[in-house]
């Protein structure tokens, strides 16, 4: 028995309908430059079209005269000589040269709000160290607050207070570029 590959081996063609004869694709016939010849020949009559249609509308319509505008005759002094110089019409200058401004400037009576910065509140004081400690690898100081609620005791991990909101958002950039993405920057409660 010899080996045979059966892998490689193209598979038979057996047409039934037509006895196993091939039949010859017969190439198509070729529309394509009569196509191009009446594509190219309605342009052309477009075009030429056209160009008549602009012909006999210049044509037909009747020319207008232009009258030339006349200038203005002046007569020569001096062609070096300068045109006088115009006087100021700002009177704006001698009316707040004696004039006094009053400001009333309110007293700032409303205390300053400080803010604070929460970054994260749980139920166990060692989570909350936790938290705590991987503020303190980012360079900030954060403290961890016990507070009994009506849920009971959480113990919250917050930062500051800040007098002004722009040093409390920047110190959470820090943070969120280490990793803790939490914090929340609120007003100061007391």
């Amino acid at each position: 028995m010899s080996n045979r590959d059966y892998a490689n081996r193209k598979p038979a063609r057996k047409s039934r309908a037509t006895g196993g004869r091939r039949k010859t694709a017969k190439p198509a016939p070729k529309r394509f430059p009569f196509l191009l010849f009446l594509i190219t020949a309605g342009l052309l009559g477009g075009f030429g079209y056209f160009l008549w249609s602009i012909n006999n509308s210049a044509s037909d319509a009747e020319p207008t005269l232009v009258e030339p505008v006349s200038k203005p005759k002046v007569t020569k002094k001096d062609p070096n000589a300068l045109p006088p110089k115009p006087k100021e019409e700002w009177t704006y200058q001698q009316e707040l040269e004696n004039k006094q401004v009053e400001v009333d400037i309110p007293e700032n009576t409303a205390p300053t709000r400080p803010y604070q910065m929460q970054c994260g509140s749980f139920r166990k004081q060692s989570q909350a160290d936790e938290m705590k400690a991987m503020i303190a690898f980012q360079g900030l100081e954060a403290q961890v607050r016990r507070v009994e609620g009506n849920s009971g005791v959480w113990y919250k991990v917050v930062l500051g207070p800040y007098d002004r909101k722009r040093v409390a958002e920047k110190q959470r950039h820090i943070l969120q570029r280490g990793g803790l993405n939490g914090c929340q920057i609120w007003f100061w409660e007391g």
